[in-house]
């Protein structure tokens, strides 16, 4: 089992909401996304499973980190599908072992009740839940009064079994700022207002290199985008550059070549006969 040390705990995080302090929170897929996570000071990062390593948790360092286990997909920290709570319990102790500090999960309130009592810190998911999102559509949720309190009543449910937070996404602003300060759980705001205990985005919306839809929520700081354009054309232009030398011999040049001393060489083909 990964230690503490002076990372974070739950009860760090807790704390945290009680003292009403913002929490910030990035999505990450890479060892360099967490190691600038890390030296910039964000509290918490979210880490699918399928990116979590050894190295990822160490490139994450004081970060308190959420390990997102699949909905329903495949695992391979045990190899095989989840499916029952058996699976998740099995998949989430083996991340736990390598050190996330919380768990997401996003299937039904029985799994997820047996992995609160097996006392794994888990957040779930409500308001807009994306692997639910066959039912819903991509839109924003609780925006009437009835949808509202179907909100409210998920992070109720949510509350009796045990859980230590929820992603809440795509919410009216007055709707999350209303189910975070009447929750003991760490609401993890995504385009759910100021008023969630943390705001949340994923790295790739911050730097500027979204793959596909960019949410209304998301803020861009930096251009990687531009950046990511250039060095793809640098790299072409550097093998072309590289083809070009085999092709005219302007590659090996003799620095790159390991030298035989005349007298071992002769001695070679003395004895080859050549």
């Amino acid at each position: 089992m990964v230690q503490f040390h002076n990372r974070p705990s739950v009860a760090d995080m807790r704390a945290m909401k009680a003292r009403a302090e913002k929490i910030s929170m990035l999505y990450v897929s890479t060892l360099e996304e967490a190691a600038a996570a890390d030296a910039a000071g964000i509290h918490m990062l979210s880490i699918e499973g399928r990116f979590f390593t050894p190295e990822m948790r160490a490139a994450a360092g004081r970060c308190f980190v959420q390990v997102g286990l699949p909905f329903g997909g495949w695992s391979r920290f045990n190899g095989e599908f989840l499916a029952s709570a058996d699976d998740y319990l099995r998949a989430a102790f083996h991340v736990m072992g390598l050190g996330a500090d919380c768990i997401y999960c996003s299937a039904s309130y029985d799994i997820q009740k047996v992995l609160c009592d097996n006392h794994i810190p888990i957040v779930a998911h409500v308001g807009l839940i994306p692997s639910y999102i066959t039912w819903t559509g991509w839109r924003a949720v609780g925006k009437t009064a009835t949808e509202a309190r179907e909100v409210w009543d998920h992070v109720k449910k949510l509350e009796s079994i045990g859980c230590f937070g929820a992603e809440l996404e795509v919410v009216p602003d007055r709707l999350g700022a209303l189910i975070s300060t009447n929750t003991p759980m760490i609401m993890l705001g995504m385009g759910a207002g100021p008023g969630a205990d943390a705001q949340y985005l994923f790295a790739e919306d911050v730097l500027g290199h979204t793959d596909g839809h960019k949410p209304r929520h998301a803020k861009t700081y930096r251009n990687f985008a531009a950046e990511y354009t250039r060095l793809q054309a640098e790299r072409i232009s550097a093998f072309k550059e590289f083809i070009a030398d085999v092709n005219t011999g302007g590659y090996p040049q003799p620095q790159h070549n390991v030298t035989m001393a005349d007298a071992e060489y002769v001695a070679l083909t003395a004895d080859l006969g050549l």
